[in-house]
């Protein structure tokens, strides 16, 4: 049993997995930073100062200090159960973001792999009878001219 997982582990597609989840991983904290302490600020900026982590709505006071909370810490301090739709919003921002990037990814590799296949040469479809030499079908184990079994 060991022997075979060695075998599933050392696959390239099993290899190539990995590699690309530990790499999505980064790529996902690069983004979320992005979103959170580039792209955000300048948009809190100009809808007049609001910050998206900031955003929640109260559904119920905590039983420490009574509702209204200044900063979603100061919410979740006192024991509230609250909304937190500001950090959906940064969430979403993030996924966009990723699925573009990730889009350009695979449209780069796809035209990468159509360039390979447009170079590669083409596989034969015809093969020449050795008897009567006359083209046919790869596949064929008798040729249509002549009859003759082929091997």
């Amino acid at each position: 049993m060991l022997n075979e997982f060695k075998k599933f582990a050392m696959r390239g597609n099993v290899v190539d997995m990995a590699v690309g989840i530990i790499i999505g991983g980064a790529f996902t904290t690069i983004v979320k930073s992005m979103v959170a302490d580039v792209i955000m600020p300048p948009i809190g900026i100009l809808m007049g100062g609001v910050d998206f982590a900031e955003l929640f709505i109260t559904l119920k006071e905590g039983t420490e200090v009574a509702a209204p909370y200044a900063t979603l810490a100061a919410a979740k301090a006192a024991g509230a159960v609250t909304i937190n739709y500001g950090i959906f919003i940064n969430a979403v921002i993030s996924f966009i973001i990723v699925a573009f990037a990730v889009f350009l990814l695979i449209k780069a590799m796809n035209n990468l792999k159509r360039k390979e296949e447009e170079t590669a040469p083409a596989e034969p479809t015809s093969k020449e009878c050795p008897h009567c030499i006359s083209q046919i079908p790869i596949k064929a184990s008798r040729c249509a001219c002549c009859t003759s079994e082929l091997a």
